[in-house]
């Protein structure tokens, strides 16, 4: 044999996967599979859960895939969907090692003796632009050894993902478009229904969680009538609740779907479909993000039937009960949501009275012109996240489902110290329990006992919500339900019981939606503050 045909082997051989004699291996309807024993845990990575959206399939739902032969390797990540790469200085960036149109893939982390356990699956989020199951903050080791079946979802994203256009509509049985990357997530749920009993999960006891926009693509399973019994709990982060464009039709300020994505075709140079399939989709991608398109699910008249707030308004949302929040310092890490900070308090106050009407002594109260700063970092943060929130349990609430509130408002002095505290997402290596996993340029957590026993509670009070629907730590103080009092829990260095949080908020910014919604011609989402549009008369809104 020659040499060059010897090496030829030996590399063959070294790319082929090694199987331990204790690696699990499990038959599920979708087919065998192979994963990893680690740490009293059986893992499984890179499962595909639908056949790749590639060539023609390119903006078509995904489809179900048949049953595989043999047993499939699942020891390995799946590749991360096509997204933009990540700015220089970027505390998120956690860049994927691969990226790929054939990315639907999710993966599981079930407790070895695991026997109809509840099912937590993770979304991701990434303004619906980036993210993958793959990052490292979301490993789930740490949640999966509280006794839950952890199940992470990649889905489409980006132009991908959320393109509506007149001739993919045509081309539709529906005659809809766009929302490819809530039907991948809708696809993943009944991938997980007829197939988690044989990770030892219990298909009738799943919540769907999120952060961000992940925590937007709870909302919007919770309105889509697709999605209508495929999860029993729903856990939203830092969920922002803004006005959506309709699909064939202008409303509040937004142009049409297919509208926006006839202009963007254009700009990015495809005249039509068949130069758009034929695009390279990394650098489509890319073109389109440069353009300054935002990737946004729309109301197409069957994924998606109304605005969400409409929904959760009317009680025509999933009737599951919910725990939510957001952060205190959102915003301190998306400036780019606010406006510059005015030169003085007197052209501050003047643009919220000209603004805001008869509710600016009540804007202003809440945020005063005495440190500007703050007050544009409040205001945004509350219209989007500190309202959407409390909505969400005060909704559920309504429907007889118990809702959970919180306020995370811990600092450590990486972050403090970079004017970062409580930021945006702050709250998900707590929650997951992995403070030492966290990317590249996030601020450094302390490996400390008050970081720890911070992280322990908020990963115990999240998988007992999925276990039974009540937040409950061990050694740590009951979460009670939002309820007639309004009550949530304060996570500074510790979970603090409170009632009301931030008194007046809530009423406000409900107020400024309702006005806006019932007027038909403004969006609501950071267009607040001192470039708010200016607000509509009362109405019938009266909150």
């Amino acid at each position: 044999m020659g040499s060059r045909t010897l090496l030829a082997l030996v590399a063959m051989c070294a790319a082929l996967p090694v199987f331990a004699d204790n690696d699990p291996i499990v038959e599920a309807p979708a087919g065998k599979l192979r994963g990893e024993s680690v740490g009293g845990l059986n893992v499984f990575k890179g499962i595909p859960y639908a056949l790749p959206p590639i060539g023609e399939s390119r903006w078509k739902p995904p489809v179900t895939m048949s049953m595989w032969s043999g047993v499939r390797d699942a020891k390995q990540f799946g590749a991360a969907c096509v997204q933009p790469p990540s700015r220089a200085g970027n505390i998120y960036a956690d860049p994927p090692p691969a990226i790929s149109e054939d990315c639907l893939f999710l993966n599981i982390w079930a407790p070895r003796a695991a026997r109809k356990a509840p099912v937590f699956v993770w979304i991701y989020g990434g303004a619906l632009s980036s993210g993958a199951s793959n990052l490292s903050m979301y490993e789930g080791s740490k949640l999966a050894s509280r006794g839950v079946v952890f199940v992470s979802i990649n889905y489409r994203l980006g132009i991908l993902g959320y393109l509506a256009h007149p001739q993919l509509s045509a081309e539709s049985p529906e005659k809809i478009s766009g929302n490819y990357g809530l039907k991948d997530q809708i696809a993943a749920l009944r991938w997980i229904q007829r197939n988690i009993a044989a990770f030892g999960g219990d298909p009738a006891n799943v919540t769907i969680a999120g952060e961000s926009a992940g925590a937007l693509s709870v909302m919007h399973l919770m309105n889509s009538p697709p999605a209508r019994g495929l999860f029993a709990k729903a856990i939203a982060q830092s969920a922002y609740m803004i006005s959506l464009p309709e699909l064939k039709q202008a409303k509040y300020g937004s142009p049409s779907a297919e509208t926006i994505g006839e202009q963007l075709a254009t700009a990015i140079g495809a005249p039509d479909l068949a130069t758009l399939r034929s695009m390279d989709a990394a650098a489509m991608t890319s073109a389109a993000a440069s353009t300054g398109y935002f990737p946004m699910n729309n109301v197409d008249g069957h994924t998606l039937l109304r605005q969400i707030v409409d929904s959760f308004e009317d009680g025509k949302q999933a009737k599951v009960p919910i725990l939510a929040g957001f952060n205190q310092g959102e915003i301190r890490s998306l400036r780019v949501l606010i406006p510059p900070v005015p030169a003085d308090a007197a052209t501050y106050e003047s643009a919220i009275r000209s603004r805001y009407a008869d509710l600016a002594d009540r804007f202003l109260k809440l945020y005063p012109g005495t440190n500007l700063e703050e007050s544009i970092l409040a205001i945004t943060r509350d219209s989007l996240y500190g309202w959407t929130a409390e909505k969400l349990v005060k909704s559920q609430t309504a429907l007889g489902e118990r809702g959970f509130l919180y306020l995370f408002d811990h600092g450590y002095p990486a972050a403090d110290t970079a004017s970062l505290h409580a930021f945006h997402a702050a709250e998900i290596p707590y929650v997951f329990g992995n403070i030492d996993r966290t990317s590249a340029a996030w601020p450094k957590i302390p490996d400390a006992p008050l970081e720890r026993a911070l992280s322990d509670a908020m990963a115990d009070y999240w998988t007992s919500f999925a276990r039974t629907g009540e937040p409950r730590a061990s050694h740590q103080p009951d979460w009670p339900a939002y309820g007639s009092t309004r009550a949530f829990m304060h996570f500074v260095d510790r979970p603090m019981p409170g009632t009301h949080v931030m008194p007046g908020m809530f009423e406000l910014n409900d107020e400024v939606v309702c006005r806006r919604r019932e007027q038909g011609d403004q969006p609501w989402n950071w267009n607040v503050g001192i470039v708010s549009p200016v607000l509509p008369p009362r109405g019938g809104c009266v909150r």
